[in-house]
């Protein structure tokens, strides 16, 4: 015998939970606090030969423009294998992650960048299904349409520390603006 149980579709408000210090999403029927955390990006400053790998997106935001193999981490993968996943997805690149570039933390956006130093395992490279095209760009020559200000920030990260062993990661520059997006 089945029995009809009927189970109230979740409805949330907007409430500050006991012990806590700011609101959140509650459940109405249960107390369920929904947490709305900041999403982790990765990705890689990934270099052969002494040019760099970038993507242009097939996608918004910023369809068109040039960017960095990066996307959000996916659960039960580390940051490093999140960077390499996104290389494969977003440029069928395959690469040896050197060590972590720089840390960005944009609260603006709810998001944390953590971008790798990386070598190319070769140059046969190709668009993945979130990219128009990909290519290997001299430093000296790279495009002007880059999609985001971190991908700016994190090529001349790179061009700061290519030379170096160990270093401690960058992160943003404090001149950059909450309003100017990735």
């Amino acid at each position: 015998m089945s029995r009809d149980v009927s189970i109230p579709r979740p409805e949330f408000h907007r409430a500050v939970p006991e012990n806590d210090d700011r609101e959140r999403k509650i459940c109405s029927h249960c107390g369920f606090v929904d947490y709305e955390n900041p999403r982790i990006v990765v990705g890689v400053v990934a270099t052969w030969e002494g040019r760099v790998l970038l993507c242009r997106r097939a996608i918004e935001p910023r369809k068109g423009h040039w960017t960095l193999p990066a996307g959000y981490m996916e659960l039960g993968e580390s940051t490093e294998q999140g960077a390499e996943r996104e290389a494969w997805e977003e440029a069928r690149a395959r690469l040896r992650i050197d060590r972590l570039l720089a840390v960005y933390s944009l609260p603006h956006i709810g998001q944390v960048q953590m971008i790798y130093r990386a070598e190319l395992l070769g140059d046969d490279v190709a668009p993945g299904p979130e990219s128009e095209e990909v290519a290997l760009f001299d430093f000296n020559d790279l495009p002007g349409e880059l999609a985001f200000p971190s991908v700016a920030w994190a090529l001349a990260h790179y061009q700061q520390t290519h030379h170096l062993n160990e270093f401690a990661p960058m992160g943003a520059p404090e001149s950059a603006s909450p309003l100017g997006g990735l």
